[in-house]
């Protein structure tokens, strides 16, 4: 049968013009997404308890987040707390905000590098050498990048709770799902997790958890489930047992018992002990005994001697975007610690301390296109009026509080007011901003979308104020060439402020 090509034509030009429609229709929903009147700091909405710590939740369907494309949640572990292996549709941020411990992330074809020596005196009395990959320790101040679909798990094996804060980037062109945050996990009962994650998506697609859809979909699961025979006889199976747990989420539980069995050539016993699940743990479980797992040791010299080496690595780098031989996919760097003042890119000793991270001084953020900063500002100091150039600004306030103003294009302050410790706020892309520290100072961790933020100051030595002939500065604000010449050089810091004399006498 022939085919006419005018027919053949048309068709493809429809169907490229419906991409294309598809494509501006997202482009545009997206953009609309950013039209904020008006911002808030907010606390996280929902809290999942786990046995050995909790997962806190921010609202993904909150504007200011949906703007950036993000979702935020924080969790703390508990001491000899097991965070269960799982991976997310989306890359992620990790900030230590306090603590320590041990963190084990799966590159996909990377070798298993650590070995169990001591072990190799039993295998005679029939002990098997453990070997896995590379295990990092982590303490208060480091940031950890997780590119998505990677496998990763954490362990507090210190005296203190574990506190983090991660932010995952929902809208990265990585993600190719949806823009809702989903886990996945390997290991334990996420049904709380699930269920809670499961209303907020609801709540992004525009349906209630009651709606009629919702019904349908799980209906549809009762049916599926009576249709499923294997999945019929594996309930039937344990109910005959006679075993009390609740029901079994992760990825593991859902596959028929015999091809996990031949997958991993072991017994159906085996396959049915990690299909079990003894009650509610969550997903963050307390080992029994302390977690032993073959990790260097690590002290705080050799700790200080490693940043000093990567900040003479990035100074002989000269800021090249390449890992060349330097640094493999397996053996990449994937953290570092922003909490050291020796590390800070800016500082001022009456006003604060500035450090970044991004694609320069940890490669692995070019793949993943985010960056962060982590910033300290002094009592009553503040951080010029600027603006991001290239991304999306989400504030996580770690200690203390400061007043900030965003405007948007308009002219209008969209906020104005306090950021308190455990508060997020989100500074949309080209909004302009400003903060001002309390009486107690503020210190707070910031997530961008982009692996090169940059931000344009308003005032002072690097400002685009300084960068204008002095003319034009006196045209456009109808200002004399004096008060031109004031204006553009009477800040000479470079990002900060401090409090005038005239203020400090009305504190006084």
């Amino acid at each position: 049968m022939a085919i006419n090509p005018s027919l053949l034509f048309l068709s493809l030009l429809f169907l490229f013009n419906g991409c294309l429609a598809r494509q501006t229709f997202s482009s545009q929903q997206s953009q609309n997404e950013c039209q904020i009147n008006r911002l808030r700091a907010s606390a996280p909405q929902t809290r999942i308890r786990s046995e050995a710590g909790t997962t806190e939740w921010w609202n993904p369907n909150c504007q200011q987040l949906r703007c950036a494309g993000v979702s935020v949640m924080r969790q703390t572990i508990e001491p000899n707390g097991l965070v269960l292996p799982s991976f997310t549709n989306a890359p992620q941020l990790l900030y230590i905000v306090q603590g320590r411990g041990i963190q084990g992330i799966v590159m996909p074809g990377c070798a298993e590098t650590f070995q169990d020596s001591q072990q190799w005196q039993h295998q005679s009395r029939g002990r098997f050498q453990d070997q896995h990959q590379k295990v990092r320790r982590f303490r208060q101040g480091d940031i950890i990048a997780l590119p998505q679909g990677v496998v990763h798990w954490s362990y507090n094996d210190g005296n203190e709770r574990v506190v983090t804060i991660n932010l995952l980037d929902t809208g990265n062109s990585a993600n190719q799902l949806d823009n809702i945050p989903r886990r996945f996990h390997l290991a334990g009962n996420p049904e709380e997790e699930q269920r809670q994650l499961r209303r907020l998506a609801q709540q992004m697609q525009g349906r209630s958890e009651r709606g009629e859809e919702s019904e349908e979909e799980e209906g549809e699961g009762e049916e599926e489930e009576e249709d499923n025979p294997s999945r019929r006889s594996r309930h039937q199976e344990e109910e005959e047992q006679g075993r009390e747990s609740s029901s079994c989420n992760n990825l593991l539980c859902a596959f028929d018992r015999n091809f996990l069995a031949q997958a991993f050539n072991v017994d159906h016993d085996i396959i049915r002990k990690i299909q079990r699940v003894r009650g509610n743990r969550g997903t963050i479980i307390r080992v029994r005994d302390r977690l032993q797992v073959v990790t260097p040791p690590r002290m705080e010299e050799e700790e200080r001697e490693e940043r000093q080496q990567e900040q003479r690595y990035r100074h002989t780098r000269g800021g090249s975007q390449d890992n060349g031989l330097e640094e493999t996919f397996c053996s990449m760097r994937i953290k570092e610690n922003l909490a050291d003042p020796e590390r800070a890119d800016i500082f001022n000793p009456q006003a604060g301390r500035i450090s970044t991270l991004n694609r320069f001084n940890l490669p692995i953020l070019q793949r993943l296109e985010l960056s962060a900063e982590r910033g300290v500002l002094y009592n009553r100091a503040g951080l010029i009026p600027q603006w991001n150039v290239n991304a999306h600004k989400i504030l996580y306030m770690l200690r203390g509080c400061a007043r900030v103003q965003v405007v948007n294009h308009n002219g209008d302050a969209v906020f104005d007011d306090n950021v308190e410790q455990g508060q997020l706020l989100t500074v949309p892309q080209n909004f302009a901003f400003m903060k001002q520290a309390g009486n107690e100072g503020a210190e707070w961790i910031s997530f961008f979308t982009n692996s090169e933020a940059t931000n344009t100051p308003m005032a002072g030595s690097v400002s685009f104020m300084r960068a204008l002939p002095e003319e034009v500065v006196a045209a456009s604000y109808q200002v004399s060439r004096e008060d031109a010449r004031r204006i553009k050089f009477n800040n000479k810091n470079t990002f900060f402020f401090t409090p005038s004399q005239s203020e400090r006498r009305a504190d006084a």
